[in-house]
C-alpha cells in the first residue's frame, strides 16, 4: 500500500487525495505534500480511507517507498495534481473540500 493513492471517504477532508506514506495495524499516514507535508503527516483510520487504483502518476513513489529512498512534497504534490487534472478534478487541488472524489 505505500506509495498508492487514497481518497478519504470521511472527516474535514473528504474527497482530497492524500499518499500513502506508513502503514500501521488499523491506521495509515497520509501526505499530500502541500497541507500536508512530510513531517506533519496525516494519522487517518484504514476504515476512513480508499485506496484508488495505482496509476503512472504514482509508481515512481511506490518504487522509491519500497526500496526505501526518500520521496519528496514536491514529487508528492505533482502526483496527486497530474492525477487530478487527467480525472478532470482540479478542484481537489485548489482546497475545495466539495470537491467529489
Amino acid at each position: 500500500m505505500k506509495g498508492e493513492f487514497a481518497g478519504s471517504v470521511s472527516g474535514h477532508d473528504k474527497g482530497r487525495i492524500y499518499v500513502i506514506i506508513e502503514e500501521h495495524e488499523d491506521s495509515v499516514m497520509l501526505c499530500d505534500g502541500k497541507h500536508r507535508t512530510l513531517d506533519r503527516l496525516k494519522k487517518k483510520n484504514r476504515k476512513h480511507v480508499q485506496i484508488v487504483k495505482r496509476h503512472i502518476f504514482n509508481e515512481v513513489i511506490i518504487e522509491k517507498l519500497s526500496g526505501g529512498e526518500e520521496v519528496t512534497d514536491e514529487e508528492i504534490k505533482r502526483a496527486i495534481r497530474l492525477y487530478c487534472r487527467e480525472r478532470g478534478n482540479d478542484s481537489i487541488l485548489k482546497g475545495d473540500r466539495t470537491g467529489s472524489n
